[in-house]
C-alpha cells in the first residue's frame, strides 16, 4: 500500500499562482530544485489534471533537453518514467504521450483510495483542483510546501475551502533566498 502526498510551491499567503495565473515567481533555484529531485525519488505515481499534464509536457520534449541543466535532465527523466494518471473529461486516450500515462475521466475518493492501495511507494496528487476532495476528506498522508517569501494578495489557493486537519511538522529547511520547505504528516 502506498502513501498519498500533496506538494505545492506557495506564496506566504497560500497561493500557487497570482490573480493573473502567473507562477513564475515560484521558479526554484538550484538548491530547491535539488530537494525537489530528492523528494521525488519515492514518488511512483502522479495524479494530475489536464492543464498540468499539458504544462508538464515540456519535460518530455527532446528538443528542450539541449538547454537543460543536468538536474533538469534528471527531472525530465523522472517525469518520463513515472506513472501518470491524468484526470480529464476532454482529453482523448490517443493524446497520452506514453504507455505510463493513463487517462481517467473523473476522480472520486474511492478511485484515489484504490490507486494508493495498489501502489508501492508514494502517490503524489498534483494541483489544488485535482487534490481538493482528497484534502477535504483527509486522505492525504503528507503535505510538502515550498513557501516563497512573497505576498500575492489573491490568486489560486493551494488548499481548498472547507479543509480542516491537524498536522505534525516532520521536516523543515530554510534556503538562502528565504524559501522555507515544510513537510507535514498526519
Amino acid at each position: 500500500m502506498g502513501m498519498l502526498n500533496y506538494a505545492a510551491t506557495i506564496s506566504l499567503d497560500g497561493y500557487i499562482a497570482d490573480s493573473a495565473g502567473d507562477f513564475q515567481w515560484a521558479a526554484p533555484n538550484e538548491d530547491i530544485f535539488a530537494l525537489h529531485l530528492a523528494r521525488l525519488s519515492g514518488v511512483t505515481t502522479e495524479i494530475l489534471g489536464r492543464r498540468t499534464y499539458h504544462l508538464m509536457q515540456y519535460w518530455e520534449d527532446p528538443a528542450q533537453r539541449a538547454e537543460m541543466t543536468e538536474a533538469e535532465q534528471d527531472f525530465a527523466q523522472y517525469w518520463q518514467d513515472v506513472h501518470k494518471i491524468i484526470v480529464s473529461s476532454t482529453l482523448a486516450a490517443s493524446q497520452m504521450r506514453s504507455d505510463r500515462d493513463r487517462l481517467q475521466r473523473d476522480l472520486c475518493l474511492a478511485d484515489i483510495r484504490r490507486i494508493v492501495a495498489a501502489t508501492d511507494g508514494v502517490v503524489e496528487i498534483f494541483g489544488p483542483t485535482t487534490a481538493a476532495e482528497a484534502i477535504r476528506a483527509c486522505l492525504v498522508d503528507q503535505f510538502e510546501f515550498f513557501v516563497i517569501p512573497i505576498v500575492l494578495g489573491g490568486g489560486r489557493k493551494a488548499l481548498p475551502e472547507g479543509a480542516y486537519r491537524k498536522l505534525r511538522l516532520e521536516d523543515t529547511r530554510t534556503f538562502a533566498n528565504g524559501t522555507v520547505y515544510l513537510r507535514y504528516g498526519r
